[in-house]
């Protein structure tokens, strides 16, 4: 269990649990939301023996377990004993913003639908009242925005292992049409055709005679040196920023030579500055592409 972490997420209904879950989930931890309380014991022993890729779990606890909750305080009690680390981070807001939020949701309270909402969280803070007092650390929503929300989770729970933001270096054809969910996204049709060159059109870009016929044009040379320039200066804005995932678009025509050929350049030079990279070319085989293809 030594490298085993453990959060156990509670607190007020509309102060922000399911937000903390979701930005915990962007930092690696594996969540469940709604565990009764009862189970918190076996769900530790089960984690505590799981493989090294499964380390950090969170526990959404809280009032929708009903009649379960009265025994979280005693599996506090019991997990403490058992000498398991973990946090207990209590999320909380003012009642007044508590109710404009379920105004706004039109959700009923979990604590008691058939009363007021107000009657519902003073209900809800009684019942809370002696975890509150337990927890680790207390964040209080009212006037968080939600980057300051992330910003807070961050700094308590980011490990060496989350630092680094996930990127995707995508090739794509703009005849096929353009990458939904790209953040950046370069048109290379710019650059020499091997398309043109009968020797080349049926080849990919990652075939080197079709990545020398790119690559030795001077506008390629030019343009890769200030594409570079231009993705290692923002790739550490956006970790600063606290992205999680980056997709960094190239398309050309038909998604087969160029973009192909500087997707890959892409990629190789990402790992070697050390980021966390990943490559996919979306349209290759929608193209006659003839060394792939058995004689």
């Amino acid at each position: 269990m030594k490298d085993f972490r453990l959060i156990i997420v509670t607190g007020m209904s509309g102060a922000g649990k399911t937000l903390a879950c979701r930005n915990l989930e962007d930092l690696g931890y594996f969540c469940v939301d709604n565990l009764p309380p009862v189970l918190i014991p076996k769900f530790v022993d089960l984690c505590s023996n799981s493989t090294e890729n499964m380390q950090k779990f969170v526990l959404v606890v809280d009032t929708r377990s009903k009649d379960f909750f009265d025994t979280f305080n005693q599996v506090l009690d019991e997990i403490d004993a058992q000498k398991v680390n973990y946090h207990l981070l209590f999320m909380d807001a003012s009642d007044e913003v508590i109710i404009r939020r379920y105004k706004e949701t039109r959700r009923r309270h979990p604590m008691d639908p058939n009363v007021l909402v107000s009657d519902a969280i003073e209900l809800e803070r009684k019942a809370l009242d002696k975890i509150k007092k337990r927890a680790n650390f207390i964040i209080d929503t009212s006037c968080l925005k939600r980057a300051e929300l992330k910003e807070r989770l961050t700094k308590m729970f980011k490990t060496d292992d989350t630092g680094k933001m996930n990127i995707s270096i995508l090739s794509f054809g703009f005849k096929f049409g353009l990458p939904l969910d790209a953040d950046l996204a370069f048109d290379v049709r710019f650059l020499p055709n091997p398309f043109y060159d009968e020797k080349l059109r049926y080849k990919s870009g990652t075939v080197p005679e079709v990545a020398a016929y790119i690559e030795k044009h001077e506008v390629t040379k030019e343009f890769k040196k200030k594409l570079d320039d231009l993705v290692e200066f923002l790739i550490p804005q956006y970790i600063n920023e606290e992205k999680s995932q980056l997709v960094i678009a190239v398309g050309c025509t038909g998604g087969m030579h160029r973009s192909v050929y500087i997707a890959n350049h892409l990629y190789n030079l990402l790992n070697e500055k050390g980021y966390v990279a990943n490559l996919e070319h979306r349209d290759l085989m929608k193209n006659e592409v003839r060394e792939h293809r058995a004689n």
